[in-house]
């Protein structure tokens, strides 16, 4: 076997040991990337990828790629909607929505949990951030619904759940990180937004589909309370109220993407600026809350840019090695037809989710892959949509699903890591489901981007 694909599996290898010895994503990223880079220069006669910085003046290979991702104007989105969604969490909507919901669906059998979901789903269109939507929907259900006498397991399986649709329904960073490393037009942050769209709102509603036939099955999982408040004029009107306010921000940011108002970072704006202002109209805005958001905004991103960097240290290294192609060697030289190599693809993403998070397999395997797929006539969108709701489920597979952990720090204490894990079993699931579905019914991902880019 020739040396290059020998230091290509090494390199992979190396990575995962120093991830599963709890080293930094974005340092051993980084610090693999460079050992590599010194192996290549000493090992491979032909090693194309000058990582050393040029001190006459020009640019390196290097510095040139972490310049570009800084200079991207794409990426200037990345902040704003995170700062966006945590101002959202600030500002209280979510509790106000929960309440008036409540009051509305809190009588039928499973109604707390269809409130869940709704809420979720609001909040997912609204903020994008899975960790601020899962605590915030675990704080302000699973309370209420242990007085319900709930079943543990659906409770906290709905929470944890359906507050990882914000990394699927748009406005998503996810796909925002995803529109810039597929590196084609035919897959801009427009298009994915609208491809994202129907089946985020599909697994939704599969979610309240399995709750209300479950509720109906088993009576105990999900008792309508004995005692609610009456439903009258007052309790629809602050339904109407609670939901205006999101709905609009949702409109504004969308809308304006959709209709080519604005670009996406110009819409990312609307949006940051759209969310201080509600946080100030329901006087949930101070000093104290504004610092804390824009520390949180701050250290997310740099985050986020650290394993940008360090990812694109890995990728000059790994390309100057000839990963790309043992990559597209071993893709193509599958047995398969193209529908056989999606698949191996999909679910090789899939068991990445269980050691990955969704920022590492974005900035290292969509790469990779992508441009493979496209090679063989795959629909840039749909593809990236499957990959998509591939990622979700990466946050609730164990060991490294994160919101197994972020529901876990607000869970009351007589619900156990088991019940989290047999919670979350039949949404991963209805995720795999709504997968097949999107991979059969492709329109579900294409129909949309199409009516309205008109196919462009």
């Amino acid at each position: 076997m020739e040396l290059e694909p020998l230091l290509v599996m090494a390199m992979f290898a190396s990575f995962m040991a120093l991830l599963l010895l709890g080293f930094p994503v974005a340092w051993a990223l980084a610090g693999i990337g460079l050992v590599f880079a010194a192996l290549g220069h000493l090992m491979v006669e032909q090693f194309d990828a000058n990582l050393w910085f040029t001190w006459n003046g020009t640019i390196g290979v290097l510095d040139a790629r972490i310049y570009g991702i800084v200079a991207n104007e794409l990426m200037v989105a990345l902040p704003l909607f995170i700062f966006m969604g945590i101002m959202l969490d600030r500002s209280g909507i979510a509790e106000k929505l929960m309440h008036s919901l409540v009051r509305v669906l809190g009588p039928l059998r499973g109604g707390y949990a269809i409130t869940v979901v709704i809420v979720g789903v609001l909040l997912a269109a609204s903020t994008g951030i899975v960790g601020a939507s899962v605590v915030l929907l675990g704080m302000l259900s699973l309370g209420p619904m242990m007085q319900a006498n709930y079943n543990k397991s659906l409770a906290v399986g709905t929470a944890c759940s359906v507050g990882t649709l914000g990394i699927l329904v748009p406005p998503s960073i996810m796909l925002v990180l995803m529109a810039d490393r597929m590196g084609t037009s035919e897959a801009s942050v427009g298009k994915l937004f609208m491809g994202a769209l129907i089946p985020g709102l599909m697994l939704a509603a599969m979610y309240i589909l399995y709750i209300v036939v479950l509720s109906w099955l088993k009576k105990d999982m999900a008792p309508a309370p004995k005692h609610h408040e009456r439903l009258d004029g007052r309790a629809l009107l602050g339904v109407f109220l609670a939901v205006v306010p999101p709905m609009i921000l949702i409109l504004a940011v969308l809308g304006s993407i959709f209709f080519g108002i604005a670009t996406t970072t110009e819409a990312s704006a609307v949006g940051a600026a759209g969310a201080l202002l509600m946080a100030l109209l329901s006087r949930r805005l101070n000093l104290e809350v504004l610092k804390e958001s824009l520390y949180q905004t701050s250290r997310t991103t740099a985050f986020i840019f650290g394993i940008f960097i360090g990812a694109t240290v890995f990728a000059a290294v790994l390309r100057g090695l000839g990963g790309d192609d043992v990559i597209r060697d071993a893709i193509t030289g599958l047995p398969f037809g193209t529908t056989g190599i999606l698949l191996t693809i999909l679910f090789i993403t899939f068991l990445l989710g269980f050691f990955l998070d969704w920022v590492e397999i974005t900035l290292i395997i969509l790469p990779l892959v992508a441009p493979v797929v496209f090679s063989l006539g795959v629909e840039p969108v749909w593809f990236a949509v499957m990959f998509a709701i591939c990622l979700q489920t990466s946050f609730l597979t164990p060991p490294v699903g994160f919101a197994l952990f972020y529901i876990k720090g607000v869970c009351p204490p007589e619900i156990t890591t088991r019940d989290i894990y047999l919670g979350v079993l039949p949404f991963i699931a209805l995720q795999l489901l709504g997968l097949a579905l999107v991979f059969w019914f492709e329109p579900l991902a294409t129909w949309l981007p199409n009516e309205v880019y008109g196919g462009h």
